[in-house]
């Protein structure tokens, strides 16, 4: 991660959570210390913390604290409950993320194994979501690594919402390429969609990059067609909530109308993803959950009531991009067309 970029989530000296409030940001940089499963579960439900990655390592170590984070006891009956349900309660939070799922379900068998070898359960559990925290801190690279060969130098590209280090372990998913460019002295340029109810582009993406001293341009999602008609954008690069085995992807509302827009424009489409969120149980887009939230986010702004009393609203949080308008899916295992995921060697998903 850029060094100048907080970590949006760390361990407190007795391993409970402090997360840096996305909710607040650009104005406030705040922290929150989380110590029970339920306070986790506020923070993932009300977008404290966000982004496909990152909530399913938040969410690992929100399992943690449902053994009270000690360290030198063995598994018993009673401390597997605890994990179970607090499995339970962190995967009702978000429906979309296939991250979520997949982190919640390696909590859970390694608790059952620290209680077949008995072990101490704190420890095991710790250990288990450092891993998946580290793993996710390696596939960014990678995707970055990757990434960056799709980019020309002196470039400028276009991505929806935060798919950065604000939204995972290390440093991001689609601006992975970007960081990894600016590293070398070669950043290109970034256009970054307000993304709309939550401005998740123009409050967390345009601050992180801000941060990092990446050049960036801030603009409405109504405008997304007209700027890439200009012709100066190399591609556009978005992350992904979940993708599904034929290569459809689900991420924030209004990628797919990014999608069509570079598609109408000849404009390379690329999705970049850990291979956590390739959930090859899920045959084709239509089978994806996709979250409703809460009509205030579209009918209000900031408290105060920006729609007609009673009138009805529809407030999805990510919508699916068919495969066929995503020219490549850039993972940590390599860059492949959509099509292939499914025979790809990816990580499994539990049901």
């Amino acid at each position: 991660m850029p060094t100048c970029i907080p970590s949006p989530i760390a361990w407190t000296p007795d391993h409970g959570i402090r997360i840096l409030d996305q909710t607040l940001l650009p104005t406030e940089e705040s922290y929150r210390d989380l110590e029970t499963v339920d306070a986790v579960a506020e923070a993932i439900r009300m977008l404290r913390v966000r982004g496909a990655p990152l909530i399913g390592i938040a969410a690992a170590m929100g399992v943690v604290q449902a053994v009270g984070r000690r360290g030198s006891e063995e598994a018993g009956k009673n401390e597997i409950e605890a994990v179970q349900q607090a499995c339970k309660v962190l995967a009702a939070t978000r429906p979309t993320a296939v991250n979520l799922r997949w982190a919640l379900e390696r909590m859970r068998q390694r608790a059952e194994l620290a209680a077949e070898r008995g072990e101490a359960l704190g420890l095991a559990l710790i250990a288990e979501a450092n891993a998946i925290w580290e793993e996710d801190r390696a596939m960014c690279r990678r995707i970055g690594q990757l990434g960056a060969t799709l980019i020309p130098t002196g470039a400028t590209v276009c991505t929806m919402c935060n798919a950065g280090a604000l939204a995972t372990g290390g440093i991001g998913t689609a601006l992975a390429p970007v960081y990894t460019l600016h590293e070398s002295g070669r950043a290109p340029h970034v256009v970054v969609p307000e993304t709309r109810p939550l401005l998740q582009g123009s409050r967390l993406t345009a601050w992180e990059l801000t941060q990092a001293g990446v050049g960036c341009t801030v603009i409405g999602d109504g405008m997304i067609a007209s700027r890439l008609r200009l012709g100066d954008i190399a591609c556009v690069i978005v992350g992904a909530d979940r993708i599904a085995a034929n290569g459809d992807v689900a991420n924030k509302i209004g990628t797919y109308g990014l999608a069509l827009a570079a598609r109408a424009h000849g404009i390379p489409f690329y999705v970049a993803a850990p291979s956590s969120t390739l959930d090859l149980a899920t045959p084709d887009g239509s089978r994806i959950p996709i979250e409703q939230r809460d009509a205030s986010e579209v009918a209000s702004w900031q408290g105060t009531r920006t729609a007609p009393a009673g009138v009805k609203v529809w407030n999805p949080a990510f919508d699916v991009t068919p495969a066929e308008l995503i020219t490549a899916i850039i993972t940590d295992k390599g860059i492949f067309p959509p099509a292939q995921v499914s025979r790809l060697p990816l990580t499994a998903h539990a049901e």
